[in-house]
């Protein structure tokens, strides 16, 4: 199968009370895997505008978008689906997590803080998310990593 063209996504690192914001994107909680909150970039806007409403529309929360900290790249060698993901330092300007707020995709299904020790006993991704975190400043850049769901 030929490649496609890699789809370019921005996720936000959005960290309260030293807690990090996960949420599982998976409709009809179809796996337990957790990601940062964001998703696919529009063209036409910029990487932060795209991050502001998709983290909207995930977790109703507005947010203030900082400095990138992670370029991450998946790729799935049986759909050639190839994404490449900014991921941002970002803080939270208004709202709160509720139960009830509802993704208008229907995509995201839970939204919640986790702690550097309750992640250990999650799986999420990318690996490299949790180091990233808890670390103050620089840009990394994580390499190819297989799709998992």
């Amino acid at each position: 199968m030929r490649p496609k063209s890699p789809r370019i996504a921005v996720r936000g690192i959005i960290m309260q009370q030293d807690r990090l914001l996960l949420v599982n994107a998976f409709r009809a909680g179809l796996s337990d895997l957790w990601c940062a909150p964001g998703g696919g970039a529009i063209a036409g806007q910029s990487l932060p505008e795209n991050l502001m409403r998709e983290v909207h529309e995930e977790t109703g929360l507005r947010i203030a978008v900082g400095a990138p900290a992670l370029v991450n790249e998946f790729y799935d060698p049986a759909s050639a689906f190839h994404q490449v993901e900014v991921f941002f330092r970002c803080t939270i300007q208004h709202g709160q997590i509720d139960a009830a707020w509802r993704d208008p995709e229907n995509i995201v299904t839970e939204r919640q803080f986790f702690s550097r020790n309750e992640i250990a006993k999650i799986r999420l991704k990318p690996d490299l998310l949790p180091a990233i975190a808890w670390q103050d400043g620089g840009l990394h850049y994580d390499p190819l990593e297989r799709l998992v769901r």
